[in-house]
């Protein structure tokens, strides 16, 4: 009867270690510009990576896709100050395949630029800011709400949702483990109530 009762309690364990990996997985890749590729901005929208990474909130995880030619451009990784005052030497990374990959491992900020020389100046930079839990999220005069998407849409402007949706799709993403979390409960009792 010892046998079964811990083997029960080490399937219980075993579930609820699953249960909490499945709520910490979820990772996305963007496309840096969404439907731009990554290049030199268009006049008509000189500011794309500005609003790109304002529009994005990033998490440890994810990951940035840049697409561009590789025989045309680069993608390097600068420091703060490298990134201000455009200089591409000594990057922190470089990658020149067209189809480059960067994984968010830590939080903090990040600094992007071509590798290319002029194209900086020409705002083909990126900074995007990865934030702990904990750490404040942006003000709703700087969220999503304030800038107009990265890509130009040719059905006309894109309603931006009431903030009764945003609480409801919140309330939405946590279903899934509070689903969880009540079966996990359920298989406790029959367990517990199964084994005595």
């Amino acid at each position: 009867m010892a046998n079964l009762k811990s083997s029960g309690y080490y399937f219980l364990l075993a579930f609820q270690f699953l249960v909490l990996i499945q709520t910490k997985v979820l990772s996305y890749q963007y496309k840096v510009g969404d439907l731009d590729s990554w290049g030199i901005p268009t006049s008509a929208n000189p500011q794309v990576y500005t609003y790109w990474s304002k529009y994005h909130t990033l998490k440890i995880g994810d990951s940035l896709l840049f697409l561009y030619p590789p025989s045309q451009d680069s993608l390097i990784q600068v420091t703060e100050q490298s990134y201000t005052s455009c200089n591409l030497t000594d990057p922190v990374l470089y990658m020149n395949n067209g189809n480059s990959l960067f994984n968010i491992t830590a939080y903090g900020d990040f600094y992007f630029t071509s590798g290319e020389k002029g194209h900086c100046e020409k705002n083909q930079k990126l900074h995007i800011s990865v934030l702990s839990a904990t750490a404040p999220a942006y003000s709703p005069s700087n969220g999503p709400s304030a800038f107009s998407p990265s890509y130009p849409n040719v059905f006309g402007s894109i309603p931006q949702p009431p903030s009764s949706a945003l609480s409801a799709s919140s309330s939405h993403s946590l279903s899934i483990p509070v689903f969880m979390a009540s079966l996990t409960g359920f298989l406790v009792c029959a367990l517990v109530g199964g084994i005595k």
